[in-house]
């Protein structure tokens, strides 16, 4: 090639503008013109292609046998015409022999530029997989870009994604060029680049969030152990503390409430109860019905049930509106939870006392009968 030192003049400027490595796009266009060679010589088993890596001439050789008689002149060479390349070869070697084709510069500048084309949306998509394959899990800033339906198509940056129905909160609607949160479920790699699951809804969002708000949590002082939520309506979270001295549910709350704020304004309002984690589940099951007061609660531990007593005037808090309290408490702890007010227990305490009075023994009667038999 005439233009060699240009080649990779422009295969530095590519490497260095877009990150792809020089060798990788010499090896690819190597690989591409030996099958080139195709149309040349029928067939290209023994033909290789070396580019220069300083000087960008490219050569065209086929590796041949060094025998007696040849039988077949594509893969085998005389001694004699061998020793002219390389003197010292013998019988049996492999010589490379140059075949380069007079015009085969022009063939390898079409190719170098289909090589380089096709190299570059590779790794950029390669590049841009893997950047947001980092990101699984985690959550990403996108722009709204328009409503296709019930879907939003959300710009990412370098990529496009949707935000589905089923992973939108209800409650929740955007306008265009509006920048909000969403969690990474999964990025998958496509021949048309990453295609990325994200969600609005996943309670795993609720827990980045606090991440990155609160730097205890980020520094490990402080640590999310459970998690439950509605998407748009409530949400509950239990947290401990590694350090004696660090209040966990303070340190989500922050002053005046701005740390808790700053994820309930991300999450347009909705609400966000942090209670104490404990490893007693009667502790911690008291906890979670959290703002209900509680009276008493017997949990077991193997059957992973609680009976919870509150008071008459906490019934309904602690149940919540369509039972959305108990439900979130019962998730975040684990267990099946069964509330009753003091009245409740009291009158079904006082029941089976007099359900106990009525039944008499079977023993105890026997001896009735028998004592009545005898007088």
């Amino acid at each position: 090639m005439n233009n060699g030192h240009e080649l990779i003049e422009a295969l530095n400027q590519i490497e260095k503008e877009k990150g792809i490595s020089k060798d990788i796009l010499l090896e690819a266009m190597e690989n591409s013109l030996v099958a080139a060679c195709k149309n040349e010589y029928g067939k290209a088993d023994n033909i290789r292609v070396n580019i220069d890596r300083e000087t960008g001439n490219v050569v065209v050789y086929a590796e041949k046998e060094v025998v007696e008689e040849v039988e077949d002149p594509v893969l085998q060479i005389s001694l004699a015409n061998a020793r002219l390349n390389d003197i010292k070869c013998d019988l049996g070697d492999i010589v490379h022999v140059e075949v380069t084709p007079r015009n085969f510069g022009r063939i390898a500048a079409q190719k170098a530029k289909q090589v380089v084309v096709q190299k570059i949306r590779e790794e950029e998509r390669k590049s841009l997989y893997q950047q947001y394959f980092d990101k699984e899990k985690d959550i990403v800033t996108g722009i709204v870009q328009r409503y296709s339906g019930r879907n939003i198509s959300i710009n990412l940056g370098k990529v496009d994604t949707v935000l589905t129905e089923a992973e939108q909160v209800k409650t929740e609607h955007f306008e265009p060029t509006e920048r909000i949160k969403l969690y990474v479920v999964e990025v998958k790699d496509t021949t048309k680049g990453p295609k990325i699951t994200v969600s609005r809804t996943h309670p795993e969002l609720v827990k980045r969030l606090f991440e990155y708000e609160v730097t205890e949590i980020y520094a490990g002082i402080v640590e999310i152990c459970s998690i439950a939520r509605e998407a748009g309506s409530r949400t509950k979270i239990a947290v401990r503390s590694t350090n004696p001295e660090v209040d966990p549910v303070g340190a989500c709350v922050g002053v005046n409430g701005s740390r808790v704020g700053a994820v309930v304004d991300e999450l347009r309002g909705e609400k966000i109860d942090i209670v104490n984690w404990s490893e007693d589940p009667a502790a911690f099951i008291e906890n979670a019905l959290s703002p209900a007061k509680v009276v008493s609660v017997k949990a077991n531990a193997e059957e992973k049930t609680a009976s919870v007593i509150v008071p008459d005037y906490q019934l309904s808090l602690a149940i919540g509106k369509e039972g959305q309290n108990a439900r979130l408490a019962a998730r975040l702890t684990g267990y099946k939870i069964d509330i009753k007010s003091e009245s409740q227990a009291y009158d079904e305490a006082e029941a089976e006392e007099i359900v106990e009075d009525e039944i008499m023994p079977e023993d105890l009667a026997e001896d009735m009968e028998i004592q009545d038999v005898e007088e």
